[in-house]
């Protein structure tokens, strides 16, 4: 059965809602957890699944995606594997950027070599969960489904920025809204209290309503018909328009999902990495979530204090206080720095390895001595001088400058930054 699926998933556009995370990379290959990238989220459970027709679809900033998906996923010559990366691309019949997911998935279709007899998934990459695609796949297939979308159940109150469906009691999905601007327009699809989809963990007890989680199964022949409509987006056109003349079925979804595709969501979801019990684990004893493999040394620390913090390897940590942080690959923190609530996403490389002397008075990758830092995401190779303070404290909830941006009360620290001595955050 899983032989015949292929999976496709959506890189997305500019990633506008995570810049300036994704101001020289694509939004599939953001850094998470410490030592991951987005994209090993839906590529590892496709692998667990044994699914082993991949393909990654996106058009913005794609060269640090590519070198990830080549560095990280090679399969065996036997068992006909793969991943393939997709760009927008210029050709006789088109020559116009995607329009969004569904025309992207339709400007790629002779790649896909679809036979007609596959289910095809369409993927997100900017979730965060454990899934064994082959259970909603024996769902579709067990209900005769031309469409099925994975549902999870949340509060009312958070559900203004997903797709709400209602299902009758054989999970046939009766209506769909996208992304509802008022309580209103949600009180059809308030679920009873004590439905099973209630049980996701942490929404217990609340009024729930079911949302599409953004993993769709298509009959291949149905998915090709759905497209010859010039249709750009599945959740605002495909989705809806299937649900009304396809047979579309819900599958619910009771463990743990997050959408972590903005600045805010992301921050949050990295920090509880760092809890004693934290509601998503990379390490899983049947849903690994697998990347690329850079045989660093272990992190160094030495007299150093550290509490509820993630270190990944090839880190150097000297005489630094550390708490609810997540310190990311070959991370350098100096002497008598205080690193709260914070992620260091890391380096590319160590600066030994550079062939020529870094320029005079510019500081070092990582961060210097005697610098503060709280509830900021510093992302790769940036530079961070002595004594240099970022304490927002709550001032400003959105800014843009030359060395830092702002979103929603965070400090960003942009890729490859030069943060100068004595520098207070913000000025």
């Amino acid at each position: 059965m899983i032989r015949e699926n292929i999976a496709i998933i959506l890189g997305g556009g500019e990633g506008r809602r995570l810049f300036p995370l994704t101001k020289e990379r694509s939004k599939p290959a953001v850094p998470v957890g410490g030592k991951y990238r987005l994209i090993d989220i839906p590529v590892s459970h496709c692998i667990n699944s044994g699914i082993r027709h991949i393909y990654v679809l996106t058009q913005f900033n794609s060269a640090s995606l590519n070198n990830h998906i080549y560095q990280t996923y090679r399969f065996d010559n036997f068992t006909g594997a793969f991943i393939e990366v997709l760009a927008a691309e210029q050709t006789f019949e088109r020559s116009s950027w995607f329009g969004g997911t569904a025309d992207a998935v339709r400007q790629n279709i002779n790649h896909f070599n679809i036979k007609g007899n596959e289910d095809v998934l369409i993927l997100s990459s900017d979730h965060l969960y454990h899934m064994d695609y082959r259970l909603p796949l024996v769902f579709h297939r067990e209900s005769k489904a031309d469409l099925t979308v994975c549902a999870i159940g949340i509060p009312i109150a958070k559900s203004k920025d997903f797709g709400l469906l209602k299902m009758n009691n054989k999970r046939r999905i009766v209506n769909f809204l996208e992304k509802p601007q008022t309580l209103s327009e949600v009180k059809d699809f308030i679920l009873p209290r004590h439905s099973a989809v209630n049980g996701a963990k942490g929404y217990t007890g609340e009024k729930c309503c079911l949302i599409s989680m953004g993993i769709y199964i298509f009959k291949a022949k149905k998915l090709l018909k759905a497209l010859e409509s010039n249709e750009l987006d599945f959740g605002k056109e495909i989705i809806p328009h299937a649900i009304r003349t396809m047979k579309a079925y819900a599958y619910p979804f009771t463990g743990y999902w997050n959408d972590i595709g903005t600045i805010k969501a992301y921050y949050r979801a990295n920090i509880d990495l760092t809890n004693p019990h934290p509601q998503f684990r990379f390490q899983h004893k049947n849903h690994g979530i697998y990347t690329h493999a850079r045989f660093l040394p272990p992190a160094q620390i030495i007299h150093s204090s550290i509490a509820n913090a993630l270190i990944a390897e090839g880190s150097h940590i000297s005489n630094a206080v550390i708490e609810r942080s997540v310190v990311g690959l070959r991370s350098i923190i100096g002497k008598n720095v205080v690193l709260r609530d914070s992620i260091v996403i890391g380096a590319d490389y160590c600066e030994e390895d550079l062939p020529a002397p870094k320029k005079r008075g510019v500081p070092a990758i990582g961060i210097g001595e005697h610098s503060s830092i709280e509830k900021a995401i510093i992302d790769k190779n940036v530079r961070i001088g002595k004594k240099v303070s970022i304490h927002l404290h709550g001032r400003k909830k959105s800014y843009d400058s030359t060395l830092y941006y702002i979103r929603d009360g965070i400090v960003v620290i942009p890729k490859n930054t030069v943060v100068p001595d004595n520098t207070k955050i913000p000025s």
